[in-house]
């Protein structure tokens, strides 16, 4: 079979396995199976780069970034819906339909999921362009973060020469808990909710990024096509399933107290769908009958959305608990008699922190009211004093750890409770995680999931622990084979070498990051040197400050961080700095990197920096001295512009350091 052939089966057997997957949750293939498939078409078109195409599965991880999005003008207008709160309201709806109509009219009842709203457009059966609803006359052009949605189908079956269809891109659920947990593991904000992840993750300028946020879409309209005529809005929606498109479930309604039937059973259920949904739409379901009505100058007068009321529900707090973090936050949580809210049973609030139980006097055996914050995490609302049992005590969090019973402190910029000790175990994860990232050891093939099966297999319970570990115990984790434990174990050992700076960042002392690390490292020499620093001489490292001197004391002090750096003693990782400054050309500049280099990753290019004395910065402020500046520079390069300081490019760059 020549090339091109092969390449286009492939492709054909890929994106049949995509829709079965994605689409009908019914796969027929192993992961392992589709990730060959997926390795062998990468390797043909590698082979034969004439025959990529934008629509290859191959595409979908996301292709160059973007330096803006560019206005898409909407053929048909993407209209919003006119919002109802009540049954009665809803009932209005209903009498207008019978005025306008008579009794000879059908409604289309969806679920309204909570997402973002995209025109999809398909030339002969392929995806050319997506773009956001905007103001519902000019969105802007998403087409390649939109390849990277797996549940999207690049061509269709059966489809007319021009269609357009309108689609809620969301992010699941399950994707968002599994987000929001790695990024709780590396330290970073978390999202909010689904929706707004979703949009954020949608107008990401690097379609890699969209790529690596897993979203989805459903369909839920036909906006536009040239082929066969449709009667009605369900015709649609079966073709649309028909072509390969996820649809919205529906059902059609003869009277409004179906409808309201129908609402009632979407609200109980909202828990089981993979995406939050905010309400029910509830359409006319004649086509003819919709453009008899029209739109008024906002809404269209066919269809309205029925917004669900938040719940509120009372019950009472039979125990409060504490949970560990995997940063080591201590988080307080209610447990409350079992409630039904949004379509789930409730049986835990969070209390957030301890300034909140004392702002609202929150005590065991109190009755509580309970609400689901953003129909995501159900938070306790108020009290009802009035229902207080005699002999209830204030709450005070612990001053030890539940987990492993380290001190805790207070956050010094917030209200947080933290675990001190390096070998919590319910930090492990995390610590771990930290230990081996980029920033820090640079372990690679050590991400997140491998620790979790390194700590869930009992071969690893701290980060020290990694340097006894064999490659036979690696190959019998799942998904690890001979080779991949191999490469592992060789980037354990290559770890060893990695130097002070990057053991002092992967140890996640606060307020010890790359930079600090680093400065700590060359002015030191050794982490011996630096364990013996007393504070004035801790304070005396330029960039060091009194609150971080005491945290590394205190983190020196622990017995458990002893043990660890014992561990890694005799495992044989370097206690040296690696780091040492060449000359101080760059003494007092500082540099701020933006674009894409051609010619350094962005942490090799900041070593050059730092190796001739000179700091990097994350923003352009008066204090910038430079801004090397690659492909796709944005903002950053603009501030630097309008604030006067001095551009420069690889080029100019490379003649400095000669």
């Amino acid at each position: 079979m020549d090339a091109k052939k092969e390449i286009e089966k492939l492709r054909e057997e890929i994106e049949y396995h995509n829709r079965l997957y994605y689409v009908n949750d019914a796969p027929v293939i192993s992961d392992y199976d589709y990730d060959m498939l997926m390795v062998r078409l990468i390797k043909l078109e590698k082979e034969h780069p004439e025959l990529v195409t934008p629509t290859s599965p191959t595409q979908r991880v996301g292709g160059k970034a973007l330096s803006q999005f560019t206005p898409v003008h909407h053929l048909v207008p993407l209209e919003s819906l006119s919002d109802v709160f009540s049954f009665d309201e809803l009932k209005a709806f209903g009498e207008r339909m019978d005025q306008a109509l008579g009794s000879d009219r059908q409604f289309c009842v969806e679920p309204k999921i909570d997402g973002l709203s995209m025109s999809l457009e398909y030339e002969n059966g392929y995806f050319v362009r997506g773009a956001t609803r905007g103001d519902g006359i000019t969105g802007e052009d998403v087409t390649e973060n939109l390849r990277t949605v797996r549940s999207l189908p690049m061509h269709l079956a059966d489809a007319p020469a021009h269609l357009i269809v309108r689609g809620e891109v969301y992010m699941s659920k399950a994707v968002f808990n599994e987000l929001n947990a790695e990024r709780e593991i590396n330290g970073e904000a978390l999202l909010a909710n689904p929706r707004n992840a979703a949009a954020g993750s949608i107008r990401q300028l690097d379609p890699k990024v969209a790529a690596s946020r897993k979203l989805d879409i459903v369909c839920f309209n036909m906006q536009y096509t040239d082929g066969e005529p449709y009667k009605t809005h369900s015709e649609t929606l079966d073709a649309m399933k028909h072509m390969g498109f996820p649809i919205v479930p529906y059902k059609l309604c003869c009277t409004i107290g179906e409808c309201c039937e129908r609402i009632e059973q979407i609200g109980q259920e909202r828990g089981d769908f993979a995406y939050d949904i905010d309400g029910a739409v509830i359409k006319i379901n004649s086509l003819s009958q919709r453009e008899a009505l029209g739109s008024t100058a906002k809404f269209p007068r066919w269809a309205v959305a029925y917004k669900y009321p938040p719940e509120k529900k009372e019950s009472r707090v039979v125990d409060i608990v504490v949970q560990v973090g995997r940063t080591g936050v201590l988080t307080p949580k209610a447990v409350i008699e079992p409630i039904r809210l949004a379509g789930t049973t409730v049986s835990n609030a969070t209390l957030h922190n301890q300034d909140n139980i004392d702002r609202l006097d929150i005590r065991i055996g109190d009755t509580v009211l309970v609400q689901k914050a953003g129909e995501i995490i159900p938070e306790v609302l108020s009290v009802n004093k009035d229902k207080r049992p005699d002999g209830t005590v204030p709450y005070k969090m612990p001053e030890f750890c539940p987990a492993c019973g380290a001190p805790v402190v207070r956050d010094v910029d917030g209200v947080a409770l933290r675990c001190t000790s390096p070998e919590c175990p319910a930090q492990r994860l995390r610590n771990l995680a930290h230990f081996a990232s980029r920033e820090a050891m640079d372990i690679e093939g050590l991400g997140i999931s491998v620790c979790q099966a390194l700590i869930s297999s009992g071969l690893v319970g701290s980060p020290a622990e990694l340097y006894s570990l064999d490659a036979q115990s690696i190959a019998q984790l799942d998904r690890m084979g001979e080779k991949s434990a191999e490469n592992l174990i060789n980037a354990i050992e290559k770890s060893k070498s990695a130097g002070l700076a990057r053991l002092l960042c992967a140890f996640g002392i606060r307020q010890v990051g790359q930079k600090a690390a680093k400065t700590l490292a060359v002015h030191f020499g050794t982490l011996d040197k630096l364990m013996q620093a007393s504070q004035d001489e801790l304070k005396n490292v330029p960039d060091i400050g009194a609150i971080t001197a005491d945290f590394l004391i205190e983190w020196f002090s622990l017995p458990q961080s002893q043990h660890q750096i014992k561990l890694l003693r005799e495992a044989g990782v370097s206690f040296e700095s690696t780091d040492t400054v060449k000359d101080t050309r760059f003494a007092g500049k500082t540099f701020v990197l933006t674009g894409e280099l051609s010619g350094y990753k962005r942490d090799e290019a900041a070593a050059i920096i730092e190796s001739y004395g000179g700091k990097t910065s994350s923003s352009v402020s008066k204090k910038t001295t430079y801004v090397l500046a690659g492909e796709n520079a944005g903002s950053k390069l603009k501030k630097a512009t309008d604030l006067g300081i001095t551009v420069i490019n690889e080029e100019q760059f490379r003649e400095m350091i000669k």
